[in-house]
Order: structure tokens, then C-alpha cells, then sequence
């Protein structure tokens, strides 16, 4: 199968060896998403409401890229430095979704890069 490469400048650059996303057939793999300003590329606030509003955003830029929307999204997986924060988390996360709800895991981990509270990474359906 025959790979694409999708990217957008309204998501942050890899900050890696990776693809901000990666179209395979009619399947997007989105690399996880921690919330960095695409524009500065620096982490967002430290409050975990404003970091998951951020995430949700860049994984909606990432989407959009690619011809899709949250209703495309099969599956997510988000990683909590602190399950603590899943309320909030999920509060925002659920305002995404109102109509579609993925499947979904959320594990706790105990360091993301930068600092960041939480990542998110999603699988879509195109």
C-alpha cells in the first residue's frame, strides 16, 4: 500500500524522526499531539484545560490536512502524566465528540516530552 505523508503548518513541526500524520489506503495515523503552539512551538500554558484545548487543536489542523474531522476518528489514545487531570481531560476531549464517541484507551505515563501534562494521538477512518 502506497503511503502518504500529510503535514500542516497549522499543527507543530515533528520535533523528531516522524510524520505529523501518515495516510495509509483510507486509514490516518496521527502521531500523538502534545500542546505545543504550531506558531512558536513552544508548550502552552501548564494548566491541563488549556493544554487539552491545544492538543484537541492541533490534532483538528492535522485532520483538516487530510480531509477529515473528528467524526472520522476510529480510535485515540491519550497519555496522562497524572490521572488526576482525566476529569478535566476528558471534559475537553467529550466537547470534541458530541455526536461520535471512538473507541479509546488513556494511560498514565510518567514523563511526556517538553513537560507537557498530556498526548493524544488518533486514528481516523478517510
Amino acid at each position: 500500500m502506497k503511503l502518504e505523508i500529510i503535514s500542516t503548518d497549522k499543527a507543530p513541526a515533528a520535533i523528531g524522526p516522524y510524520s505529523q500524520a501518515v495516510k495509509c489506503g483510507n486509514i490516518l495515523f496521527c502521531s500523538g499531539q502534545i500542546p505545543l503552539d504550531p506558531a512558536t512551538g513552544e508548550l502552552v500554558a501548564s494548566e491541563i484545560t488549556l493544554q487539552t484545548e491545544r492538543v484537541m487543536d492541533n490534532i483538528a489542523a492535522m485532520l483538516s490536512a487530510a480531509g477529515a474531522g473528528f467524526d472520522d476518528v476510529i480510535k485515540t489514545t491519550i497519555f496522562l502524566v497524572d490521572m488526576a487531570d482525566f476529569a478535566a481531560v476528558n471534559s475537553v476531549y467529550g466537547s470534541r465528540f458530541p455526536n461520535h464517541k471512538p473507541a479509546r484507551s488513556t494511560v498514565a505515563v510518567k514523563s511526556l516530552p517538553r513537560g507537557a501534562l498530556l498526548e493524544i494521538e488518533v486514528i481516523a477512518g478517510l
